[in-house]
């Protein structure tokens, strides 16, 4: 593990890299309040103008650890206050900008805010932690069935509840339920209670942080198709199919919280050869209309809901799918959460 030497080099020499011609940065003496010290303390400037960074530093920080760092930094409220670690995962990055904290880590991300002089410097390094040790932390991402049956249920269930019934509603062990937890409960998207019940949920969070890991194209098998009689003919005849299928994408999307005319059937079928067969498409690889999604789990047929005789996709799921397509897709699933979030009776168990 880096030293606090090590990391505190290592953003001088970040820093230096880019601070604009006639800029300098250099390690001050401590600043003292109250009989209290930072680790480090720069000052960034360009000639006789400069600007004291105070710098908190840490072998770890999670995104539950940021309000706490926020009260430490702020004891000095006449410097720029900036979190340095090894590491800094983005849902870390993101609660360290929420809280207008400044921050480095040693693989490149950096982000630092000055007023006077104005100042402002920002760029990415890795997204995984090269640094972590495989027995140090259990679960690092949403990635896999299990992880997808999880949060696919603490979405559409309201807490509170215990590990083994939302393992049971989830079907999955409550090993799994548990891992997943205690990720979710690092980044501060997740309350435990007495026992380690869940408490309480930022479902939201735990969308925008399960498309962190999960690809709509990626985690499950995708192949295109062609309806040649335009998407009105594929309504009518899934409202009369008997294989297994729900919608998802853009379409799903339109009928709570529509951004513009979706132009793309996506549906979730068990076996795509078949379905494609039972529906009358021709395969395609160019002029596609029709995306046929064989699922990383059965849990994308769960939780269904009907209109006009079409079965959809649980709201959750389909905001994950639309937050990982390519195009407009993000902003409809930006758009669907918005509704979701406005309307959560309706769809939340």
């Amino acid at each position: 593990m880096l030293s606090e030497t090590d990391m505190i080099s290592s953003l001088v020499e970040q820093l230096r890299r880019r601070l604009p011609a006639g800029w300098a940065a250099a390690v001050d003496g401590k600043l003292r309040v109250a009989g209290s010290v930072p680790d480090a303390t720069l000052v960034i400037g360009a000639g006789r103008v400069g600007r004291t960074v105070v710098i908190e530093v840490r072998s770890r920080v999670d995104p539950r650890d940021v309000p706490y760092l926020c009260e430490q930094l702020r004891r000095w409220p006449d410097a720029t206050p900036m979190v340095v670690a090894p590491f800094l995962s983005v849902r870390t990055r993101e609660e360290l900008v929420r809280r207008n904290l400044s921050y480095a880590d040693s693989t490149g991300n950096l982000r630092l805010v000055l007023d006077k002089p104005a100042l402002f410097i920002e760029t990415t390094g890795a997204t995984a932690n090269p640094y972590r040790e495989a027995r140090s932390v259990p679960l690092q991402t949403l990635k896999g069935p299990s992880a997808a049956r999880t949060v696919r249920a603490l979405c559409d269930f309201r807490p509170p509840y215990g590990v083994r019934e939302l393992a049971a509603r989830a079907s999955v062990s409550p090993a799994s339920v548990s891992r997943v937890a205690d990720l979710l409960e690092r980044d501060a998207l997740l309350e435990r209670g007495t026992r380690g019940a869940i408490a309480a949920s930022d479902w939201p969070g735990i969308i925008r942080r399960w498309a962190q890991d999960y690809s709509v194209a990626g985690s499950n098998r995708t192949l295109t198709f062609l309806e040649p009689r335009g998407l009105p003919a594929l309504r009518s005849k899934l409202a009369e199919a008997t294989i297994r299928y729900a919608v998802t994408g853009s379409l799903a999307a339109s009928l709570v919280a529509p951004v513009a005319p979706a132009r793309l059937f996506t549906i979730y079928v068990a076996n795509a050869s078949a379905a494609a067969a039972a529906l009358g498409l021709r395969e395609a690889e160019s002029g596609a209309n029709v995306l046929l999604l064989e699922p990383i789990d059965p849990v994308a047929f769960e939780r269904t809901w009907s209109s006009e005789g079409i079965a959809y996709s649980a709201p959750s799921q389909v905001a994950v799918d639309l937050l990982t397509s390519p195009g407009r897709g993000p902003a409809e699933g930006v758009e669907l959460i918005r509704w979701m979030e406005a309307n959560e009776a309706a769809w939340r168990a």
